[in-house]
C-alpha cells in the first residue's frame, strides 16, 4: 500500500494552487484511467486533488454561439446533449465510440483528454519506457507493435494517443481552456497534445499547476455536416487501430472548408492538414478525396507490423468523405 494525500478542491483557485504547490500531485475527476495507472504502480502520485466537485459540470451557449463544455461534464452526458448531437454531431459520435457505457457514465471531458497512452511497455514496468521511465528505451520499436504509431513518431517512443473525443475536437477547432498559477490561457485542441521527440514523458502543452476547466466548440464548425468512424478489433470496448473525424462544408459543387483528423496513427491526434489544402476549392469527388488523403499519409513510417494502418485509415478517410458529400465512397 502506498500511501498518498487526498485533497477534496472546492474552487478552481485551490486546486489549482493546491496542484502549483505539490510537484508529484495529479488531479482527480472520474478517475477511470488514473487509478487503474495507480494500481499498476505506472503513477504514484503524493497528493490526489479531487476536482469532481468544482461547478465545471455545465455545457452552455456563449453568446458568441460557441457551445462551452465544462470540464468535468461526463462523457455520457455530453454524447446525450442536444446542442452537440444537433451542432456536433462528430464529438457525440466518437465520444459514443470509446470505452463502455459504465466508463463513459464515470469519465469527464478534462480526464479524457488527460489519459495516458495504453502501450503495454507504459503500463509493465518490468519493461523499458522512455515515457513512463526517459533513458530506458522505446521496448515497442522491436517489439510488440502493431497498435502503434506509423505518423509523428520519434526514436524515443512510437505510443499512440487513446482518446476517441481529442480526435473529435481537433476537427472541430476546439479550444482547451486551462487556468493556472499564471492566470487563464487556451490552446487549440489540435496542437494541445505533443508529438514524442525527445520527450514522450510529456503528453500534453498542460503546465504543473494548471487545469483544465473546459473545453469551447467554435461556431464556425457549428451544424457543418461531420462524422466519426472508428476502425477496431472488436465492436466495443476497444481502442482505435485507426479512426478518423471529418467535417466537411461544399458549396455547390466545390469544396469550401474540409477538417479532417486521424486517430490511432499518431502520439496525438493528427490533424491531416496537407490533405484539406489539397481538398479546398476543388470539386469533391471520390479520386480527390483519395488523392488528398494518400498525400497526408505520404509521410507515414510504419514498422514491421503495423503498415495495414496506412490503407486502412486512407479507407476510413475515404468512405467518410464521401458519405458526407453525399454518396458512398468507392474505396
Amino acid at each position: 500500500m502506498k500511501p498518498f494525500m487526498y485533497v477534496r478542491a472546492h474552487s478552481v483557485d485551490e486546486a489549482a494552487a493546491a496542484h502549483a504547490g505539490r510537484p508529484t500531485s495529479r488531479y482527480l475527476g472520474g478517475g477511470t484511467n488514473l487509478v487503474d495507472l495507480m494500481k499498476l504502480g505506472v503513477e504514484s502520485p503524493r497528493t490526489l486533488i479531487d476536482v469532481s466537485a468544482l461547478p465545471l459540470d455545465a455545457v452552455e451557449e456563449l453568446h458568441d454561439g460557441s457551445v462551452r463544455v465544462g470540464a468535468t461534464v461526463r462523457n455520457s452526458d455530453l454524447a446525450a446533449h442536444p446542442l452537440v448531437r444537433e451542432r456536433y454531431p462528430v464529438l457525440s459520435q466518437a465520444l459514443l465510440a470509446g470505452a463502455s457505457g459504465q466508463l463513459r457514465n464515470m469519465a469527464t471531458t478534462g480526464g479524457n483528454l488527460l489519459q495516458r497512452t495504453r502501450c503495454p511497455y507504459f503500463q509493465d514496468l518490468g519493461k523499458p519506457c522512455n515515457k513512463r521511465e526517459p533513458g530506458t528505451g522505446c521496448g515497442a520499436r522491436d517489439g510488440v507493435h502493431r497498435d502503434h504509431a506509423v505518423l509523428g513518431q520519434s526514436p524515443q517512443c512510437i505510443a499512440t494517443h487513446p482518446s476517441d473525443m481529442a480526435v473529435a475536437l481537433a476537427a472541430l477547432d476546439a479550444q482547451v481552456e486551462l487556468y493556472g498559477p499564471d492566470g487563464r490561457r487556451t490552446v487549440p485542441a489540435a496542437e494541445f497534445h505533443r508529438l514524442p521527440g525527445d520527450r514522450p514523458d510529456l503528453d500534453t502543452e498542460i503546465r504543473h499547476g494548471e487545469l483544465i476547466t473546459g473545453v469551447v466548440l467554435p461556431p464556425e464548425t457549428a451544424g457543418l455536416p461531420s462524422a466519426y468512424r472508428k476502425a477496431r478489433d472488436r465492436a466495443s470496448y476497444a481502442f482505435a487501430l485507426a479512426s478518423v473525424a471529418v467535417v466537411l462544408d461544399i458549396e455547390g459543387s466545390v469544396v469550401r472548408e474540409v477538417r479532417i483528423a486521424f486517430g490511432g496513427l499518431a502520439h496525438r491526434p493528427w490533424r491531416a492538414r496537407r490533405a484539406e489544402r489539397a481538398l479546398v476549392g476543388g470539386a469533391p469527388t471520390d479520386e480527390a478525396f483519395r488523392q488528398a488523403v494518400e498525400s497526408e499519409l505520404d509521410a507515414a513510417e510504419p514498422l514491421r507490423d503495423n503498415a495495414f494502418k496506412v490503407p486502412l485509415a486512407r479507407n476510413l478517410a475515404c468512405d467518410v468523405l464521401g458519405r458526407l458529400a453525399g454518396r458512398p465512397s468507392a474505396s
